[in-house]
């Protein structure tokens, strides 16, 4: 998953001990969500049941993109340079994957969900995957479009001056959330013209944000599209408007932190999100049925408030590190096991000696490949968007 820690840690000396936590947050999460998929396909004896853990990793990672991404928009206070930030930090690693994952199709078949014409092409260069009902090339992407859609709200609720200082946020999109479960059975807008007009508006608006032309009218249009997307054509609505309420439950809890807001509407939120598939019309997978869901979310809450009351203290630094490399092993993980798998063969119903065997081969593969492609996709890429935000920045002050 992506991070926000670049985008802050020029702030101090001291940041990045600060934000250490964050780090291990989302070393945990992708531990979390390569642990699902390996004990899916591989251990299922060691896959817990009570809760998804896939889903657990997501929900933490979800979490902190909610406490840091405002926060780092208001801190520097440039949605060029956010954007910018943002393109260098997502799209290199996830194009590169995808291209990966093509050039492996012969061998490893790409999952029958996907559409085989240009609005599936379309829908992965904008992201918006899940929130135009197209399925990605790795079923790990969908969260990726939850991601995009909050950098769309946040960018837009930033350059229209809107501070929720009340956490009235996460509470209004749990109760649409609530509602839209109530009422609505799956999307009411599809097809693939969706995807060509909203990747249009995208492209369209993020040009005018990048350009300085119409900034704050293309930032808060595209802020009114994220929105309608969730709505109106995402996979599962109630859903989509249940993860936006958990990520700007992140920001309420930032804002309570710097003594700004009260945290009962988070409690309110999270009470409401638990409780949704009780009457949600589209409920019907496993890890959505009321005990498990509502473990799951429990277990994320708890565990980001222990690492927020650790926060002052020294974080184990394997966790950190994993942190770091976060997005590497959240879009890597998924190629490398189904190779494995393809050379392994099934595994399910093989000796557990030979299942942890393979388990341990798998991580042995990831860690380093995930490394690798940390060192030499993501952090140059990095460096090159924040040399051209420097630069941009510069020609500015001399303007």
């Amino acid at each position: 998953m992506p991070t926000a820690t670049s985008a802050i840690t020029r702030a101090g000396p001291r940041a990045p001990a600060r934000l250490a936590w964050l780090d291990a947050l989302r070393g945990i999460g992708a531990l979390a969500v390569v642990g699902e998929h390996l004990t899916t396909w591989a251990m299922p004896w060691l896959r817990p049941t009570a809760f998804n853990l896939g889903v657990y990793g997501v929900l933490v990672f979800f979490l902190v993109s909610g406490y840091i991404i405002p926060a780092s928009l208001e801190r520097h206070g440039d949605v060029r340079a956010f954007w910018v930030g943002r393109f260098f930090r997502l799209y290199p690693l996830y194009l590169a994957v995808i291209a990966l994952v093509l050039a492996l199709a012969w061998w490893v078949p790409i999952r029958s969900e996907v559409a085989r014409d240009l609005s599936s092409v379309v829908a992965h260069l904008t992201m918006l995957l899940d929130a135009v009902g197209m399925a990605g090339v790795l079923n790990t992407m969908w969260t990726l479009s939850y991601e995009m859609i909050f950098y769309l709200l946040a960018a837009a609720l930033f350059v229209a001056g809107v501070r929720d200082g009340r956490g009235l946020l996460p509470a209004g999109f749990a109760l649409i959330g609530a509602i839209a479960g109530l009422v609505l059975s799956g999307p009411l807008l599809s097809g693939g013209w969706l995807v060509w007009v909203s990747s249009g508006l995208f492209v369209i608006g993020l040009g005018c944000v990048v350009s300085g032309r119409g900034r704050t009218v293309a930032a808060c249009a595209l802020g009114v599209m994220a929105l309608l997307l969730v709505l109106l054509s995402s996979r599962v609505p109630w859903f989509g408007a249940a993860i936006l309420a958990v990520m700007f439950t992140g920001t309420a809890i930032h804002r309570w932190e710097h003594g700004g807001g009260a945290l009962w509407p988070v409690a309110g939120a999270a009470t409401l999100v638990a409780a949704t598939p009780l009457w949600a019309l589209n409920a019907g997978w496993w890890w959505v049925r009321p005990n498990v869901w509502a473990l799951t979310i429990l277990l994320a809450a708890l565990t980001f408030a222990a690492a927020m009351a650790w926060r002052a203290r020294p974080v184990p630094a394997v966790l950190a590190w994993l942190g770091k490399i976060s997005y590497s092993l959240y879009l890597v993980h998924l190629p490398i096991l189904l190779i494995v798998m393809r050379v392994a063969g099934e595994m399910r119903w093989s000796p557990p000696p030979l299942q942890i065997g393979v388990g341990v081969g798998f991580l042995c593969l990831l860690i380093p490949l995930s490394w690798l492609s940390h060192r030499f996709v993501e952090r140059p890429m990095q460096s090159l968007g924040h040399r051209l935000n420097t630069r941009w920045a510069c020609s500015g002050e001399r303007r």
